[in-house]
């Protein structure tokens, strides 16, 4: 069974920083591409950074060189590094696993962690 728990979300006062870890298990994760999304109150999921099998990144523009994303494939392990972090970053981040075969598409996410940005 594959699962993808994501933790260190919590409250953090503007301009502060956060560490979010992603461990998967049930998959052969150096394989996936990995990614962070977010949901944030009336919105839809948007993507946050996303890095590939291969460790090239990608980034939404509002990151704007704030957030950092890396993995450790020895530990199955992804992160996203917040810094700067500001109130309208207030969102639930959502964990994904993703690797393309053909016409099939594996997807795979995380159950979420809430981050709040407030004073």
């Amino acid at each position: 069974q594959v699962q993808l728990v994501e933790s260190g979300g919590g409250l953090v006062q503007p301009g502060g920083s956060l560490r979010l870890s992603c461990t998967a298990s049930g998959i052969i994760f150096s394989i996936y591409d990995m990614g962070w999304y977010r949901h944030l109150p009336g919105k839809q999921l948007e993507l946050v950074a996303s890095i590939t099998s291969g460790g090239s990144t990608n980034y939404a523009d509002f990151v704007e060189g704030r957030f950092t994303i890396s993995r450790d494939n020895a530990k199955n392990t992804v992160y996203l590094q917040t810094n700067s972090l500001k109130p309208e970053d207030t969102a639930v981040y959502y964990c994904n696993a993703v690797r393309k075969v053909a016409s099939t598409r594996y997807d795979h996410w995380g159950q979420g962690t809430q981050v709040t940005v407030s004073s």
